[in-house]
């Protein structure tokens, strides 16, 4: 069977692997140039963070050993405050991890390993132009015209703004929706120090959480932070100047300012462009002979770290359905249509509200109280309370069943919490109404 993987980037490269390991007849077209060959820039990657779901589905196909060995381990968020002060709240328990990963090292690594099956074919500066899913027939513009392609399998992997997905909804009933946040992000570094090592701790996602905005920091291998400032367009748009910048650090990330350094922090962030967070939402994701996976499914905001790890798990259920259905691909088809929605809906959402925890609820006495709660109560019975970020992250439970889950914790731990106050209101009541008597 010929497949056609439009989009060479992470999920497209990954996938790319899954079904040459299938015994299929692979071909990957991207419309950029072969990035193995070309010059490393910064500016508007926001750092990835590999966890379980991910890990699962490169371990699936044999890549994960060196992709996770690059990683650099955060055990935690490390909190800075206004006045420079830094507590850690732990992600999960003793030993348990995310990975710091560099976009473009992985995507490389990922175009290596496809390339390295004979039955994978890779065309580069072959930008989709039209998909006519009804017949499988896409064409695309190269430097030397015009390129047919048919397929009896098509797998769009090619971004939020997905090519693929536009020809699916000319043909079928596919519904979409498009959101952009108010926010958008901005990339800045902070080099190494004076001795060529890291200036903060390297085994911690840094968070500057500030209400309505924030800063984030992850580490890279070079001993670098790649710090991302998230804000409102317009907070941005306010910002006209470089005193304009150093007053808005000074009064918000007055630590940050030495890490980064004056002249470099006014330099990237006007040289570096403010980028957009949208979510993509569709349902079916996918008709006929044609699938969407990745950012052509369910564009997600980077906030729960999810956005790689679920277009990797893309690749590792729809595998698992073709195993389920005997290698039927329509009904592989179907099935991957149908059942991945609500947990790619799922995901998309805990993303929006994972932002409101990064950059104002990790500072609230009753989060951090119920965060205790929950550690103690997943310590006691470890399998059957399972903290939310918990079974997002360190687990391969369905985001949707995720998410039902969650709610049903919540709601018990409420009940308990309300009638355990209630109790101590009337113990008191009754202490005092007896001591009034007296």
């Amino acid at each position: 069977m010929k497949v056609i993987v439009v989009g060479g980037g992470l999920v497209g490269a990954l996938e790319a692997v899954y079904m040459a390991r299938r015994g299929h007849e692979v071909h990957v077209y991207e419309g950029r140039t072969d990035i193995r060959k070309e010059p490393r820039y910064s500016g508007l990657s926001i750092n990835l963070a590999l966890s379980v779901r991910g890990i699962a589905a490169l371990r699936e196909v044999g890549v994960e050993a060196e992709i996770v060995n690059a990683g650099i381990p955060m055990h935690a968020r490390m909190i800075h405050s206004h006045d420079g002060q830094q507590s850690s709240q732990p992600y999960g328990t003793q030993g348990q991890a995310i990975r710091s990963i560099d976009r473009r090292n992985l995507n490389e690594h990922l175009l290596s390993a496809a390339e390295g099956l004979p039955n994978v074919h890779l065309h580069f500066e072959h930008k989709l132009q039209r998909a006519d899913t009804k017949s499988n027939t896409l064409v695309f513009k190269t430097p030397k015209g015009e390129v047919k392609a048919t397929g009896d399998l098509i797998i769009g992997c090619d971004g939020a703004h997905s090519q693929v997905r536009r020809g699916l909804m000319r043909s079928d009933r596919v519904n979409y929706q498009q959101r952009y946040i108010p926010h958008g992000y901005k990339e800045l570094t902070i080099p190494p120090g004076p001795d060529g090592d890291f200036q903060i701790k390297a085994n911690f996602l840094h968070i500057w959480p500030r209400s309505t905005f924030m800063m984030i920091a992850l580490p890279n291998q070079d001993k670098t932070f790649t710090a991302t400032l998230f804000m409102p367009f317009d907070k941005f748009d306010s910002i006209k100047t470089a005193e304009d910048v150093l007053e808005l650090f000074e009064a918000e990330f007055p630590d940050s300012i030495p890490l980064i350094g004056r002249e470099r922090l006014v330099k990237d962030y006007f040289e570096n462009p403010t980028g957009t967070l949208m979510t993509v939402k569709c349902d079916p994701v996918g008709a006929r002979r044609t699938i969407l996976m990745g950012d052509a499914a369910h564009a997600v905001v980077p906030f729960y770290g999810q956005g790689m790890n679920a277009g990797f798990e893309d690749c590792l259920v729809f595998n698992n359905l073709l195993e389920k259905h005997a290698n039927d691909i329509d009904a592989a088809v179907a099935d991957y249509s149908r059942s991945r929605v609500a947990d790619v809906h799922a995901i998309a959402d805990l993303a929006l509200y994972n932002y409101v925890e990064m950059r104002d609820l990790v500072n609230s006495r009753w989060f951090l109280f119920r965060k205790k709660v929950d550690n103690f109560l997943h310590a006691l019975m470890p399998n059957t309370f399972i903290p939310l970020y918990t079974m997002v992250t360190f687990s391969q439970i369905p985001y949707a069943t995720v998410v039902a889950r969650s709610k049903q914790q919540a709601h018990t731990i409420d009940t308990a919490l309300t009638a355990l106050a209630a109790t101590a209101v009337g113990g008191a009541a009754l202490a005092a109404w007896r001591y009034w008597r007296l």
